[in-house]
């Protein structure tokens, strides 16, 4: 079963778990006290761990970096003596994220709760889609905290184009959005394109693909290409509707923000890179390699890329930097923004802000840097 992107993908590599994947790592549940790792066990997980970055991580050279970095540390007893499974995973993921950060990249001390966004302490997790309603005439608004793939989360995906087709400006927040996998973006590119366009190209590590673990799945909307032998490259396409829908000449708006991660970006980026949107916000979280979810030893796992995604025309993706709004202003403030550019005025504009304001994270977390 394809892995499912957390951040373009969760996209399952032969031994990954299956499931819909669209929450970033940060956002797993805190589990109960276990018990303390003992040497040998951390040992081992060290070893796999390594074992599996030198045959999945999208650059090799870098994965063997971490491997190599791995195995010295676990040799010198580095892992003997953590005090509890939560602690060993963070120090895992510290080590390999020292040599070179990676937005995804991380071990779990057991497999993490990814089905819902992240959300403020004692607030209720928001719907992956919500708010979706007019703002002023012809103005439509909507927010994706996440792309799961869900029947519901594509339904109202779909929905939202069909219901506000005649809309002349449209408002996509993706402030709060932690990632998740194409299904909601390819039911609504068709309305939003007046003609098939290529959006961006995704790279998939060659030796993943051999071993039989084709992390993309196949649809129409992903056409592969040539490309160098030590990948696999697909491009995405928005294919569009026949004839063209009312809303192919709306003008859009795309909220971004730190928090903006994964399947945000690569949305993001889609839409800035084929002029259909101005994004206004701040940059994107950065998190721009897709992977899945590996099981490890006595009962870790770990998030594992073995992907990127970039734009064509440059080579470049958004790992690190992430894709830079249009329109920089703080993210708390995108949308009073956006509303000012669709006419809207100044006191009207802060008050719908205000009633639209999102539950969710809108700034990045602090990354290591490489060594």
């Amino acid at each position: 079963m394809p892995m499912r992107f957390a951040l373009p993908f969760a996209l399952s590599v032969a031994a990954l778990s299956s499931g819909a994947l669209f929450a970033q790592a940060e956002t797993a549940k805190a589990e109960a006290p276990s018990p303390v790792p003992t040497a040998s066990e951390a040992r081992a997980l060290a070893e796999e761990f390594a074992r599996k970055l030198e045959d999945n991580f999208v650059f090799p050279e870098t994965g063997k970096r971490y491997a190599a970095a791995l195995r010295v540390k676990a040799a010198a007893g580095g892992y003997d003596k953590t005090i509890s499974r939560e602690a060993l995973a963070e120090m895992m993921t510290a080590d390999v994220q020292a040599i070179a950060p990676d937005g995804h990249l991380r071990v779990f001390a057991s497999p993490p709760d990814l089905s819902r966004p992240a959300v403020q302490p004692g607030s209720t997790p928001p719907s992956a889609v919500e708010k979706a309603r007019w703002v002023a005439p012809g103005v439509a608004f909507i927010r994706f905290n996440g792309f799961p793939g869900s029947e519901e989360s594509v339904a109202a995906s779909r929905q939202f184009v069909r219901d506000y087709a005649t809309a002349k400006t449209l408002i996509i927040d993706v402030r709060t959005h932690r990632g998740g996998g194409l299904d909601e973006m390819d039911v609504m590119f068709p309305l939003l394109f007046a003609q098939s366009t290529q959006l961006v190209a995704m790279e998939t590590r060659a030796a993943v693909v051999a071993a039989g673990n084709e992390p993309l799945d196949d649809r129409a909307t992903l056409k592969r290409v040539a490309s160098a032998p030590e990948v696999v490259r697909q491009d995405h396409w928005a294919l569009a509707a026949s004839p063209a829908s009312p809303l192919a000449s709306a003008k859009i708006y795309v909220l971004t923000s730190g928090g903006s991660a994964s399947a945000a970006e690569h949305f993001a980026l889609t839409m800035k890179r084929t002029h259909r949107a101005t994004l206004i916000g701040q940059p994107t979280a950065g998190a721009g390699h897709y992977g899945g979810m590996v099981p490890l030893p006595s009962g870790f796992t770990a998030f594992i890329p073995v992907g990127r995604t970039y734009d064509p025309d440059t080579g470049q993706g958004w790992e690190g930097p992430g894709v830079a709004p249009d329109v920089e202003v703080p993210a708390e403030q995108a949308l009073v923004e956006a509303l000012k550019r669709a006419g809207i005025a100044s006191a009207d504009a802060e008050r719908l802000s205000a009633e639209l304001a999102p539950q969710g994270r809108m700034h990045r977390r602090v990354r290591a840097a490489s060594r």
